[in-house]
């Protein structure tokens, strides 16, 4: 057990750095600067005050990403990321004058692992490939936010001056504005004058340049000319050829948000199937290589991690909240959860629906007065703790063990 605790404020520039002993006497206290002196300065100090490679001394801090943290675990270190909202109410324990300062905060910090170090987590030690899956799996998710934003973003724009873009390629049944067929034709033709214009050929030669459609490209060509040459509400001409311009700067935004999912994926992909876990992810129903990237990304690679299946369902969100006292007893769905893998487990247990085993389950919720989201939700936690079985004990998915019938017991 440590005698030193170490806490450190961050910030962009600098960094304040506290020492406590097992009394909660300051020991030390340190600002560094945010570079590889600085980091140095840190090492330093903590090894002057006891710190060794068998008794590294632990370290609190309010953030658990950035090149300080990342430094900090590569010397095999416990790392508490201390919630920042946690660390101010711990510093109205020691005034309640609302006093505030770097240095003060520090301390704050390391007082924290002294007293309560039982009740946080250190960071995860996970390997190196599981870090690159997370940072390729947050990154490509964020790509594709990014991505429908710059769609959102575009189609608001041809509502304002360009209705038959939107006739031809928004709404059901349609490829949609991010399609590569729709940023071919909208860049040659970004206003409704030069949509009205394009012959037979031209959309040809278009379509063949994007994606080729389903229907066959002749009943395209024809679909978009009807689409094109309808009577709409027009902007002035001047101002229709401006909006025209801008909508070719916004399609060249889309056109790289779409590039950027692409090369992302398949960057994802490639991590994803080098890494020993990715058979035994894909092995379950409703889990692709995408997704179960993204799944893979949130509960890391350390088996350490999580005591139990219980505090993995919890973390994901799929697992319910109590709330007793007294007369009254409220079971709610949990609200503090890891928000990427709460997602990624909502499209995991839809897309096992495809299944019959996890179906089955599912309508079993659903007949006993469970609406689809509470049972969708039911679904991703029995799923988790059946991914939590077998990532613990390396065997691939067997949906005659995970979804057993219930045994009728002899009365």
């Amino acid at each position: 057990m440590s005698k030193i605790f170490c806490g450190i404020d961050w910030a962009e520039g600098h960094h304040d750095i506290a020492l406590v002993d097992q009394d909660g006497t300051q020991v030390a206290k340190l600002r560094i600067s945010d570079d590889s002196a600085g980091f140095h300065a840190l090492t330093e100090l903590l090894t002057r005050h006891g710190d060794t490679a068998e008794g590294p001394i632990p370290v609190a801090i309010e953030t658990p990403r950035g090149l300080l943290v990342a430094s900090l675990r590569a010397t095999g270190r416990q790392i508490y990321a201390i919630n920042p909202l946690a660390a101010a109410r711990y510093r109205d324990r020691g005034s309640v004058s609302r006093a505030k300062s770097d240095a003060a905060d520090a301390r704050v910090l390391a007082n924290i692992l002294r007293t309560d170090r039982h009740a946080h987590r250190p960071l995860p030690d996970d390997s190196e490939a599981g870090q690159t899956i997370a940072v390729l799996a947050r990154a490509h998710q964020d790509a594709i936010w990014d991505r429908q934003q710059m769609i959102n973003r575009l189609r608001s724009h041809l509502r304002e001056y360009y209705p038959a873009a939107l006739a031809a390629f928004h709404g059901t049944g349609k490829p949609g504005l991010g399609s590569p067929r729709a940023r071919v034709i909208l860049t040659a033709a970004p206003t409704p004058a030069d949509a009205a214009r394009l012959t037979r050929s031209q959309l040809r030669a278009l379509l063949k340049r994007g994606e080729r459609p389903g229907c066959g490209i002749e009943a395209e060509v024809e679909r978009l000319r009807t689409a094109f040459r309808a009577e709409y509400l027009r902007q002035l001409p001047q101002v229709e050829q401006a909006l025209g311009h801008q909508a070719v700067a916004l399609i060249r935004q889309v056109d790289a948000a779409c590039l950027s999912v692409t090369q992302l994926a398949a960057a994802t992909e490639e991590a994803f199937l080098a890494h020993p876990d990715a058979d035994i992810i894909t092995s379950f129903p409703g889990l692709s290589v995408l997704s179960g990237a993204r799944v893979l990304a949130e509960i890391g690679d350390d088996r350490e991690r999580f005591a139990d299946a219980r505090a993995m369902k919890a973390y994901a969100g799929a697992a319910p909240v109590t709330r007793a006292s007294g007369r009254s007893h409220v079971v709610v769905a949990r609200t503090v959860k890891n928000q990427r893998l709460a997602s990624a487990g909502h499209m995991w247990a839809f897309a096992a629906l495809r299944t019959q085993a996890p179906r089955a389950h599912y309508d079993r919720r659903r007949a006993g007065g469970e609406r689809h989201t509470a049972a969708l939700r039911n679904l991703f936690n029995k799923l988790l703790g059946c991914l939590y079985h077998c990532l613990r004990h390396r065997a691939l998915f067997d949906p005659d063990r995970a979804f057993a019938p219930p045994v009728d017991l002899a009365a």
